[in-house]
């Protein structure tokens, strides 16, 4: 049989339908079954594991699952032997200590001899221990917002995107301690004929990544001012320049970094270019 690669997802919840949605992103075919656990691609050698987000790192690195995709709060936590391969720059979130509202914090120190309420005890046990603070550390799976309204902690420790929940649970933010996102986790040492695999499935996850930082403009510009615009767009090599219909102009077309776009496109205009198109990318290798 030829070689497939066993890629483990979480079941549900926002990080599943983002990894779910890049890999069709990355021209992997499939259908799903939610009353199924698995599922095989039909134009690429990879199947897929729906299983808990705690349960991927020990099935990554126990070899159950070849790859798979979680939160990387939890690869921190559960502190499994796996290679962390890829960033996939989705499902960006924080770490952070919460204490109520109507209370003061003065600092980290006045959490000693405290109870905190967390789901995740292990980063949380370091980040205190490294400040010289001793918690009573309260693990709790589910619903961490609610333990100060209910007695069960003085403060909690949970995943931030937002801020609402915390607020609507009366707490405010004070610390935060590990910044994540989704991360590609691989068993350690795979086999040569699966890691040729994975290396085709990053190549596509790169250009989709790539993709998503770079803006693709078309522009009109005056053929005097084409050396004036070459120099404030840089290209992954140099825009591509065509004469247009009319005398003395010419149509300009390159990429610009996402971060870069507003500042670059203010300097283009200034700099006498019209007629300026913006294109998302859909892919982009280099």
């Amino acid at each position: 049989m030829e070689p497939v690669l066993r890629l483990a997802v979480q079941k549900s919840g926002r990080l599943a339908e983002r990894s779910l949605e890049f890999i069709k992103e990355c021209g992997i075919a499939y259908s799903r079954n939610k009353a199924k656990l698995k599922t095989t691609a039909y134009n690429f050698p990879l199947e897929l594991l729906f299983l808990r987000d705690d349960d991927i790192p020990k099935y990554v690195a126990s070899g159950v699952a070849d790859i798979g995709i979680i939160g990387e709060n939890v690869l921190a936590e559960k502190e499994q032997s796996v290679e962390l391969v890829e960033r996939m720059g989705f499902s960006k979130c924080r770490l952070s200590v919460a204490v109520p509202q109507n209370g003061e914090y003065p600092g980290i120190q006045s959490l000693e001899g405290k109870k905190i309420a967390t789901s995740y005890p292990n980063l949380l046990k370091n980040f205190l221990a490294k400040q010289g603070v001793t918690a009573d550390i309260h693990e709790i799976s589910g619903s961490v917002e609610i333990a100060p309204s209910i007695g069960l902690a003085d403060a909690v420790c949970d995943l931030v995107s937002t801020g609402s929940t915390l607020l609507s649970n009366g707490l405010k933010e004070v610390e935060v301690i590990f910044r994540s996102e989704a991360v590609m986790i691989a068993q350690q040492n795979l086999a040569p004929e699966k890691q040729a695999i994975l290396d085709d499935l990053l190549f596509r996850i790169k250009a989709v990544l790539r993709a998503e930082d770079y803006k693709y403009v078309l522009m009109n510009v005056p053929n005097d001012s084409i050396d004036q615009v070459v120099g404030l767009i840089p290209g992954m090599k140099s825009p591509t320049i065509t004469p247009l219909a009319d005398s003395g102009w010419s149509s300009l077309h390159s990429v610009i970094k996402e971060d870069d776009f507003w500042e670059v496109i203010d300097n283009l205009r200034k700099a006498g270019a019209q007629g300026i198109l913006v294109v998302p990318i859909e892919k982009m290798i280099l």
